[in-house]
């Protein structure tokens, strides 16, 4: 039997945009609610990151532990160039989600 895995690399952010959380997971949706909701303690919830504000689908879990790793060794200036590369605004791109 074939079996699609879905993964994502995502960035959360506080609602002044200051500060920036890098993560994996395997569903998106609960993760996000998880972050907006505060339910589980550690750095997003200390910082308040509600916002999911980029985020990327991968099929491999390796790929996407690498590309987490990669995001996170990069300096500031460069994730926020990826960021508005494609959310310019920066919004909460859950909001637009059809959960």
């Amino acid at each position: 039997m074939f079996n699609v895995h879905q993964y994502w690399v995502y960035i959360m952010s506080n609602k002044s945009r200051k500060v920036l959380y890098i993560g994996i997971t395997n569903d998106l949706y609960r993760r996000y609610i998880e972050h907006k909701t505060g339910i589980v303690e550690g750095f997003t919830k200390k910082y308040k990151c509600h916002y999911l504000i980029y985020f990327e689908e991968y099929k491999s879990v390796d790929d996407a532990i690498a590309r987490e790793k990669e995001l996170k060794g990069w300096r500031r200036e460069k994730k926020e160039k990826l960021i508005i590369s494609v959310n310019p605004l920066k919004k909460n791109l859950a909001d637009d989600f059809e959960w």
